[in-house]
């Protein structure tokens, strides 16, 4: 990919470094439906990719795209309108019912499992603040120890689980140990990793989509093989997709296109080297180079109009799809989370599950994807103000009736995954009080 170009550095052995910032808190557990379906995404391939024909960017998105799962939605604007500032109660045990109503008709795809916590019998209130103090306290203390970097036994879900390295040289196995070094020491806070005592040639990485993105509080997962012939190879590289091909370089079957990584053409420290080249280097590459601000230019055939009118109205159509596909992402890694990572994934969207309601809200008002979001200028991430104001942000412009057309269909898209994520983020614990509420006050009978 042309991105590839900026040459980053990563410790003593990359070309770029890069950081993020850190992130805690914790995460509720869930009950699930029975039964569920092996990953049907497809297998990645290895070796150089040629494209013979750019994919266009999603721009005539229509509602017929949506999962079957997601739940249709009433409003009937795409801005919020002004709420009454009239007083009234908030019933908490009448909206999880509304939600269990709801949240029965769904038509679930195989492979998709879900969360029914309205199965059980609502407790008394004493009794459920008791409960749900104590389950905060035990999930928080889960989620704070959740290590960057960790070995485990095995891994019974891992892509690569059936490919086998035979009887391992020695010069390999140390080769991998350095590799876990490296990783332990140096992977920014916004990347997880775990390893296999049982398997040293698997791996499995989680990332975190870097803010100033449509990625942004993303969870993006990858599994890694260790061949016979690394490091005089690349590793193979997985991404779950769960079908969705929300960036040119990460296909829906799970390919990761990367001139490190040998699936795209490159040059310099843009290519593998067997003495510099690292694992570590391969996360935050994937990172840095393909989670950008502006995915749609990372295809050849649309870097040339970058500068142009045409190619950022693009860029800008392409990243609305782009942040749908992104929390349809985040209801996929929800309702499966990988082995090892469930306690990541909870506390996760846990945490950060007010910011990214608030973000669906800021997108729905005509905002720029990728833009500051007001809740984020509170700073209750990381514990300090965000660096600009949302009220800066920019609007998109719709002065054409595709474009009206466009924006008209991402908003509706965007309030069913809001709905969905809603009840999602409910069930997992965050901070959903306001927009409870708000949509609480939304249904009341007018006066």
């Amino acid at each position: 990919m042309d991105t590839e170009s900026r040459g980053l550095q990563q410790g003593s052995s990359s070309c770029w470094s890069t950081s993020a910032a850190a992130w805690g808190s914790s995460q509720q557990k869930r009950q699930r439906c029975e039964g569920s379906s092996s990953d049907q995404v497809g297998s990645s391939t290895s070796g150089s990719v040629q494209m013979s024909e750019p994919e266009l960017p999603d721009t005539d998105y229509v509602e017929n795209e949506e999962e079957d799962y997601y739940m249709d939605d009433d409003d009937d604007d795409c801005d919020d309108d002004n709420d009454d500032e009239s007083e009234y109660e908030f019933d908490e045990a009448d909206f999880n019912q509304q939600l269990a109503d709801k949240f029965d008709d769904l038509d679930l795809p195989p492979g998709v499992e879900a969360t029914v916590p309205w199965l059980q019998k609502i407790a008394a209130p004493d009794e459920q603040d008791t409960s749900s103090e104590l389950t905060e306290d035990e999930i928080t203390k889960k989620y704070k120890a959740f290590a960057q970097f960790y070995t485990v036994e095995n891994f019974s879900d891992h892509h690569y689980a059936d490919k086998s390295v035979g009887k391992p040289s020695r010069e390999w196995a140390k080769r991998i140990q350095h590799e876990w070094k490296l990783l332990e020491k140096d992977l920014p806070a916004s990347i997880f990793v775990r390893v296999a005592e049982d398997r040293m040639d698997l791996l499995r990485a989680a990332i975190i989509g870097p803010k100033g993105t449509p990625y942004h509080d993303g969870l993006f997962f990858f599994d890694a093989h260790f061949t016979a012939s690394y490091p005089s190879q690349p590793p193979l590289v997985y991404y779950h997709s769960g079908g969705l091909r929300l960036n040119p370089n990460l296909y829906n079957c799970g390919k990761v296109c990367l001139s490190l990584l040998g699936t795209w053409s490159g040059s310099g420290c843009e290519k593998w080297n067997p003495a510099q080249s690292t694992m570590l280097q391969v996360l935050v590459s994937i990172q840095a180079l393909i989670l950008n601000e502006k995915p749609y230019f990372n295809e050849p055939g649309y870097a040339g109009s970058a500068n142009t009118p045409t190619g950022q109205q693009q860029s800008i159509e392409y990243n609305k799809n782009t942040f749908l596909h992104s929390c349809r992402t985040m209801l996929y890694s929800l309702r499966r989370p990988p082995q090892y990572f469930g306690d990541l994934v909870a506390g996760h969207f846990r945490e950060r599950g007010r910011t990214i309601l608030a973000a669906c809200k800021h997108y729905l008002e005509g905002n720029m994807v990728g833009s500051v979001v007001p809740e984020e200028e509170e700073g209750e991430h990381d514990g300090t103000r965000a660096s600009s104001s949302s009220s800066s942000a920019p609007k998109q412009e719709a002065s054409r009736a595709d474009l009206i057309v466009r924006r008209s269909q991402f908003c509706d898209n965007l309030k069913t995954l809001f709905e969905d994520l809603l009840m999602e983020f409910n069930v997992k614990g965050a901070d959903t009080r306001k927009f409870i509420e708000e949509k609480l006050k939304k249904n009341l009978p007018a006066a």
